[in-house]
C-alpha cells in the first residue's frame, strides 16, 4: 500500500511545512575535503554550524551536536570551531530530522523531499551512528515493512497492523534510549524499536483512540494503522508518532497527535495521557516534542491543538508521572526544550521562554545582541535548546546563538551569534542569500570583506533600471569584530548586513531583479545581484 496517497490532509500539510520552513539548504559550500577512505565522508572546518536552520541540538560536556537543515555539525570545543558533515555519504547533503546521543553514541535520522505527480513530499533517508565523534559512522537505511507484514502478535492477540512499504512520508522526527534498546518515531512508521543497534527494527503497539491503556493480557481488536484506508476503517491519531524519550532503563513517553503514551515496562503495557481521559489533562493533543528535566523529575511537553474543538496550544508538565498535567503559555507554539541551572526552556515561535522548573513566571531574553560582533538575530522563531554548566545553546529558524549565564539572573549573560554562510574566495568577492528572496520571510543577508580590517561602509540598492530603492548602511564601521562573522585572520573575512527587502519610503519591494553596491573606504565599489520573489 502506497502510504502517501491515504494520508490526511492537516497532517501532510504539517509534515511539508516542517519541511520548507527548517529543512533545505540555503547555500552549497565547495571547499569540502574527503575523509574517511571509502565512506565518501566530506568534513568542513569552520567557524559556524553548516546551516542557519537548526532543529535539535545535544549538549554533553564541552561537546555540541546540531541537527540542522544541511547535515550533522559537531564541536568538541563548546563552540569555538566547528565541524560539519556533508558528502555524498553517509549525510548526502541531506535535512537531519532527528538526532540522539547515548552513552558515548550519536544518533542521526535523515530526511528529503521527493516529487510524486508533482507533489513535493517528504521521505525518510535512513539512520547513522558514530562511536567516535564522526570520524566513522554506521548507515541504516529506512524501516519498513513487506507487503506481507500485516500482524503484530502482542499477548495472545493478533493485531493487525498497516504495511509501511515506501519511506515518503515515512520519516524519523525523534530517537530516544532505555536499556539495550533504540526507540524511533514517524508519522507513518509509528512507533519502532530495535535491540541490535538497528540491524532490525520491531513495530511496537500502543493503544488505539478508544482505548486509554492496554496490556498484554487484555483481549484486543484494533487495527495499528495511522490513517483509515482500504486496510483498515480506523482513523487513529494516536498511531501518528512524532516524539518519545526515555526517562530510565525502562519508562518512555511517546508523543503522538492523539496524546502522550507511557510505559513503564520499555514498551510492553502503555498508558494514555489526552485532554479528555483527565481531570487535569494536557492542553492539547498533538506532541511535537517531549523533555525530561531528570534534576527536578518532571516531563515537559509541547502540547498543540489536534482535533478537539476544547483544546489549546501550549506546554504541559507534569511532576508525578502523568497522572496530573499542569499547562503555561496558552496560545505558543513550541518546539523543544532545555533545561539549564534547574530552569526549563522551551523554544518557541515567539522566542525562547524560560522558568524555574515550577512554571510559575516566563522570562523572554532581551537584546540578544553579540558581545563581539554586535549583531543581533534576526528572527524570534527558535526550534532547539539545550545547556552544560556553562552555556546554553538556542536553535533558531535563522541561527545558532550561545549564552553564557552570568550572577545577574537569567538572560542576563553574554551571547554570541553563529551565522553560517559560504566563505569568501576573495577580497573583492560579495553574495546576497536567501537568492531568491520573499521580504515576507526572511532578511536578506549580504556578504561581503572588508580586507581584514575595520572600515567604513556603505551599502545601497538599486533596481533593474539601476534607479535607487534604498540604503541599507551609510558610513558605519564594519569588520575586524564588527558585524564580521568568519575569517578572523583573512584578507577575505566575511562581514555580513542585512536588507529588509524594504525601499527608502518603507514599502516592500515587488517581485523582480535587483542590484546592491558595496563601498568600502575608497576601495572600487562591489556589486551584486538580488532576486526578490514572493
Amino acid at each position: 500500500m502506497k502510504m502517501f496517497f491515504s494520508l490526511t490532509s492537516e497532517f501532510s500539510v504539517f509534515i511539508l511545512l516542517f519541511f520548507t520552513g527548517a529543512a533545505f539548504a540555503q547555500f552549497t559550500p565547495d571547499n569540502f575535503y574527503l575523509q574517511n577512505e571509502n565512506k565518501f565522508l566530506q568534513k568542513i572546518s569552520s567557524d559556524n554550524p553548516a546551516s542557519n536552520s537548526i532543529s535539535d541540538i545535544i549538549v554533553v560536556g564541552d561537546t555540541v551536536w546540531l541537527g540542522t537543515s544541511r547535515c550533522v555539525s559537531l564541536s568538541t570545543d563548546g563552540g569555538e570551531s566547528w565541524t560539519n558533515f556533508y558528502g555524498t555519504s553517509p549525510f548526502g547533503g541531506e535535512s537531519i530530522s532527528a538526532i540522539g546521543y547515548n552513552k558515548g553514541t550519536f544518533w542521526a535520522a535523515t530526511a528529503n523531499s521527493v516529487d510524486v505527480s508533482g507533489q513535493s513530499l517528504p521521505q525518510g533517508t535512513g539512520l547513522k551512528f558514530t562511536t567516535d565523534l564522526g570520524q566513522t559512522w554506521t548507515s541504516i537505511s529506512q524501516p519498513i515493512d513487506s507487503e506481507d507484514d500485516s500482524v503484530e502478535i502482542y499477548g495472545t492477540n493478533h493485531i493487525r497492523a498497516l504495511p509501511v512499504t515506501v519511506t515518503i512520508q515515512n520519516i524519523t522526527y525523534d530517537i530516544a534510549f532505555t536499556k539495550n534498546t533504540v526507540w524511533i518515531s514517524s508519522f507513518a512508521g509509528g512507533l519502532r524499536k530495535s535491540t541490535d543497534n538497528g540491524q532490525s527494527w520491531q513495530r511496537v503497539v500502543i493503544p488505539p483512540d478508544y482505548l486509554n491503556e492496554i496490556k498484554p493480557s487484555d483481549t484486543l481488536n484494533f487495527c495499528l494503522s495511522p490513517v483509515a484506508g482500504n486496510f483498515c476503517a480506523e482513523n487513529n491519531l494516536n498511531h501518528r508518532v512524532f516524539s518519545v524519550i526515555g526517562v530510565n532503563d525502562s519508562t518512555l513517553y511517546v508523543g503522538t497527535a492523539g496524546g502522550i503514551n507511557k510505559s513503564t515496562d520499555n514498551g510492553i503495557s502503555w498508558q494514555k495521557f489526552n485532554h479528555t481521559n483527565q481531570s487535569d489533562p494536557i492542553s492539547g493533543n498533538f506532541i511535537v516534542a517531549l523533555g525530561y528535566d531528570s534534576v527536578n523529575d518532571i516531563i515537559w511537553g509541547a502540547t498543540w491543538k489536534a482535533e478537539g474543538e476544547e483544546e489549546f496550544y501550549g506546554i504541559s508538565s507534569s511532576s508525578n508521572g502523568g497522572d496530573t498535567w499542569q499547562t503555561f503559555l496558552e496560545d505558543e507554539r513550541a518546539h523543544n526544550f532545555g533545561f539549564a541551572a534547574g530552569d526549563v526552556i522551551t523554544a518557541t515561535d515567539n522566542g525562547a521562554f524560560r522558568s524555574a522548573s515550577n512554571g510559575t513566571s516566563w522570562i523572554l531574553p532581551g537584546s540578544m545582541i553579540d558581545e563581539k560582533t554586535k549583531l543581533k538575530l534576526a528572527t524570534n522563531i527558535f526550534y532547539s535548546a539545550a545547556s552544560n554548566d556553562v552555556n546554553t545553546f538556542l536553535g533558531s529558524a535563522d541561527g545558532l546563538l550561545r549564552y553564557s549565564e552570568s550572577s545577574a539572573g537569567p538572560w542576563a549573560g553574554e551571547w554570541k551569534l553563529y551565522i553560517a554562510s559560504q566563505e569568501l574566495a576573495a577580497v573583492t568577492e560579495t553574495y546576497a542569500y536567501p537568492n531568491p528572496f520573499s521580504p515576507k520571510l526572511d532578511q536578506l543577508k549580504i556578504k561581503y570583506s572588508t580586507g581584514g580590517k575595520t572600515a567604513n561602509v556603505t551599502i545601497r540598492i538599486f533596481d533593474f533600471a539601476m534607479n535607487f530603492v534604498s540604503t541599507v548602511v551609510q558610513n558605519v564601521q564594519r569588520g575586524n569584530s564588527f558585524n564580521q562573522i568568519d575569517g578572523n585572520d583573512l584578507e577575505t573575512n566575511g562581514v555580513i548586513d542585512f536588507w529588509d527587502g524594504k525601499d527608502a519610503a518603507g514599502n516592500i519591494v515587488p517581485n523582480g531583479v535587483y542590484f546592491y553596491r558595496v563601498e568600502v573606504d575608497e576601495a572600487d565599489p562591489v556589486f551584486g545581484k538580488i532576486l526578490v520573489l514572493q
